[in-house]
């Protein structure tokens, strides 16, 4: 019998690697965001000092551990079997809770992940123990759960959504209204005496509230920050503030930069710290249970797990592990980046391709918004709305989109501050806050009060918050069934549900894994669509090229396959086809929604090359939009168990095919190769392709009236005929404006940026 909660043990210690994987995958946007959004360093800086903070916080972390112990339930009413059936179900339904989310690239907090499957686990347990014993009711539940810590910790994460938000978008107006978008052209004091604010803040929290019960700080120091506190804030922020002017002064030190750097440090150490538990805390709980198991000689279903509500030390060299798994994470990780750019995005300054479509409630909350906003003003005096205009006034920049930060160092560093102070508030209460909750609101809070939320975007924004938010409590509700249900699996089951649900688990985690890898590579296969960054006519002729080469390419694949697909019937390939199809049409309409800052970016006397594009990217449209009705009309005909088409029909439309793969092939062998003479020999045999395609058509109207036929075969067989024409008349226009356009005696331009580098 004993074996079984070895490999229990085993098994949680394999899941606690596991799950350090997946959540710091997933909770690395908690404290890279702001550094990487703002590019204040580069991004191999940034590793290492995140780095450097989420190792010196996994070693503060041990009193934390005790959540996982007595946080959420009584462990008293526990015997030992019915622990290790919790804490195997929580690991369990953890780990594959965090790598869905992962996988959808959304942040989702860890904490209440933990708290939720603690609690749900737990309940179904209570819930078996009660329903086994007659002298117990449905009201008992709550001797099992501890309802006043559960409660506790539930309204904590709960409020931090909206503190965080508060409190982020006061400090960051205040902020802007003090230093505005210009900061750097502001006396050195200014920078210096924020300076000491910050880094005073952050660094009071995290050594007093954070470090001050670590096992590696001596008694001397605890004592001296835990009776002088306003002693300790008052000397750091003029140490700080003075070595901030001394380092401006002496060694010209870009000092924003340098409480960016700082505050990652200090967000790593917090995050460490607070989210450590959510990783090993219950591992660490079932190794402590079985010690005091296996000490006390009884039998597992009659030994009382009393011994969970009493204080326990972790071991330095656990913590020390679990420290250098999630560093290794952090650098190893591609789906921590994809978590990351959420996160960038919904914060970002600039308008960007939205990643959220608006909803009813979003845009009622910008209404609303829009109004307050409007009431406030027509209170506040003119002199001071002129001044907090001017303020708010962005400094127009040069340079490439893809350079562009998604926003400014002030913005960065009120961000790391703001929520390295609130999670160590919580740390050192002993209270597993949500540092997703707290850094994304954050984040969401200053970008709103910085004006990044306008018109333009704010309806998007807005979604995309709500939709994050949305998914915590879906996190919260999914993991509380999740658990309970595996708790439930793992009581009955004994031995081979273990056994069953490891090897699922295990199962889909690779699967997941090997979906996000081959979906990362899909990201920049050799046939994606690129954008136009020249400056002149020629220069953007040349760059489309490359462009037109990949649709002719992709279009004639589409086309093909879409006939032999309608020719044999074959469901698999016309449904593959349609998203193939759907796929071009969103690097389409992405190049589309880019054109605004292709445009921006253009040379005064070379703003001609933008009515080329333009017209470009709608004969492109036109293309695929062609191919679309194609390929859906194909698919339907079939799906629909229709007649087949004739073997007339299916020769005629084959034979068609081969003629535009021939047309097809010699267009994108001339855009290859950059030969756009070659277009004038394409554009020759315009009227003998549109000659056959009207001869088709004339042979379905005879047969129409002489043979018998399907309404729907009929029906189809014009359509693709009237598509097709369309399709050339596209392709017939986008070459006749490269023909026209194209000068090989001038030398294409570039964009300014890439002439200076």
């Amino acid at each position: 019998m004993e074996n079984i909660y070895i490999y229990m043990l085993a098994a949680l210690a394999f899941l606690a690697v596991a799950d350090l994987v997946v959540g710091v995958s997933n909770d690395a946007v908690n404290f890279l965001n702001s550094a990487i959004g703002s590019k204040a360093v580069s991004f191999k800086t940034i590793m290492i000092v995140a780095s450097i903070g989420v190792a010196v916080g996994a070693m503060t972390s041990s009193g934390m551990m005790e959540v996982a112990r007595k946080g959420i339930f009584n462990p008293g009413e526990f015997m030992f079997n019915e622990i290790m059936v919790i804490f195997m179900a929580v690991m369990l339904t953890d780990i594959l809770l965090l790598d869905f989310f992962n996988t959808m690239g959304l942040p989702t907090s860890t904490t209440v992940s933990i708290v939720f499957e603690l609690l749900g686990a737990s309940v179904a347990v209570a819930l078996i123990k009660i329903y086994s014993d007659d002298s117990q009711s449905i009201i008992d539940i709550g001797n099992y759960i501890n309802n006043e810590k559960a409660i506790e910790i539930i309204l904590g994460i709960l409020l931090s959504v909206v503190v965080a938000f508060t409190i982020g978008a006061i400090i960051q107006y205040v902020s802007r209204l003090l230093l505005s978008f210009k900061f750097e052209e502001k006396p050195d004091w200014y920078s210096s005496v924020f300076s000491g604010l910050a880094v005073t803040s952050i660094m009071y929290f995290i050594i007093v509230k954070g470090l001050k019960n670590a096992a590696f700080m001596p008694p001397s120091a605890q004592e001296f920050l835990s009776t002088n506190p306003f002693t300790f804030i008052g000397i750091s922020f003029l140490v700080f503030t003075i070595l901030s002017i001394l380092a401006i002064k002496l060694f010209n030190a870009k000092i924003y930069t340098v409480i960016i750097i700082i505050g990652t440090f200090a967000l790593a150490v917090a995050f460490a710290g607070n989210d450590l538990v959510n990783f090993i805390g219950v591992p660490i709980a079932a190794y402590n249970s079985y010690e005091a198991w296996t000490a006390s000689g009884a039998e597992p279903t009659n030994y009382v797990m009393s011994a969970l509500g009493e204080p326990v030390q972790t071991e330095p060299y656990l913590l020390l592990i679990a420290g250098l798994i999630m560093v290794l994470t952090l650098w190893f990780s591609s789906k921590a980046r994809a978590v990351v750019k959420t996160s960038v995005d919904l914060s970002r300054q600039d308008e960007v391709k939205e990643r959220f479509e608006p909803n009813y409630l979003s845009r009622a909350i910008v209404r609303l918004t829009i109004g307050l906003n409007e009431s406030i003003s027509g209170i506040l005096p003119n002199s001071y709305k002129n001044w907090s205009e001017k303020q708010f006034i962005k400094p127009k920049i040069v340079i490439k989109e893809q350079d562009k930060p998604a926003f400014d160092l002030v913005r960065a560093a009120v961000n790391l501050m703001v929520a390295s102070v609130l999670i160590s508030i919580a740390t050192s209460k002993k209270l597993p806050l949500s540092t997703t909750y707290v850094t994304f609101m954050v984040a969401m809070g200053t970008s709103l009060a910085d004006r990044a939320w306008g018109s333009e975007s704010a309806v998007y924004r807005v979604a995309g918050v709500l939709n994050v938010i949305g998914g915590w409590f879906f996190t919260a509700f999914s993991a509380f069934v999740a658990a309970a249900s595996m708790a439930f699996i793992l009581y009955f089951g004994g031995g081979y549900a273990l056994a069953g649900l490891l090897v699922l688990a295990i199962a889909l985690l690779v699967r997941s894994f090997l979906a996000h890898r081959k979906s990362s590579k899909i990201m920049r296969e050799e046939d994606q669509l690129e954008k136009a960054e020249s400056s002149s006519t020629q220069g953007v002729i040349h760059e489309s090229a490359t462009n037109i080469a990949n649709v002719i390419k992709r279009g004639n694949r589409i086309y093909t396959s879409a006939i032999n697909g309608l020719a044999i019937q074959d469901l698999k390939r016309l449904k593959k086809n349609r998203q193939q199809i759907n796929k071009l049409s969103n690097e389409i309409d992405d190049l589309k929604g880019n054109i605004f800052y292709f445009i921006r970016n253009l040379d005064e006397p070379s703003v001609a090359a933008s009515n080329f594009y333009i017209n470009i990217l709608a004969h492109l449209q036109d293309i695929t939009q062609s191919l679309e009705y194609i390929s859906k009309a194909s698919h339907k005909h079939v799906n629909n168990n229709h007649k087949k088409l004739k073997f007339s029909q299916i020769k005629e439309l084959k034979d068609l095919d081969a003629q535009l793969e021939t047309l097809f092939a010699t267009t994108q062998s001339a855009f290859e190769s950059r030969s756009f003479e070659q277009i004038g020999a394409v554009l020759a045999k315009k009227t003998e392709i549109f000659d056959l395609v009207k001869d088709k058509i004339q042979k379905q109207v005879e047969r129409t009236r002489s043979e018998e036929s399907s309404p729907k075969n009929t029906t189809l067989y014009f359509s693709l005929l009237l598509e097709t024409k369309d399709l050339l008349t596209a392709m017939m226009n986008l070459l006749e404006e490269y023909y026209q356009s194209h000068d090989s005696s001038v030398k294409p331009a570039k964009l300014i940026s890439d002439q200076e580098e």
